[in-house]
């Protein structure tokens, strides 16, 4: 599966595991496997497999998702350019995956 991440830590995918209701919808739907469900909740497991599609987000009944579709991947590599660094979402170093 290594083969579908794009850029890593630029993924604005969040999840907020205490609204998740266990439906499994987010799982059902990802087309890269970013979900699992154990012990009655959704966890992301593959955060920088995330194409950003949003179709967890417009399917969570609970919206314990969010994601901004389609913006990490243009975010990182934007970031980059601007800081002549290797493209990440500008995050700090303590709050990894913030995005």
């Amino acid at each position: 599966m290594k083969e579908l991440m794009y850029l890593k830590n630029v993924v604005t995918l969040r999840l907020t595991e205490e609204n998740c209701n266990g439906c499994g919808m987010c799982k059902k739907v990802c087309p890269h496997a970013v979900f699992e469900l154990s012990g009655g909740k959704a966890h992301i497991v593959a955060r920088d497999y995330c194409m950003e599609c949003g179709a967890c987000m417009l399917n969570c009944p609970t919206q314990a998702i969010y994601v901004k579709s389609g913006v990490g991947c243009a975010a990182g590599i934007i970031n980059g350019i601007l800081n002549n660094s290797e493209p990440v979402c500008g995050c700090p170093e303590s709050n990894a995956g913030c995005c």
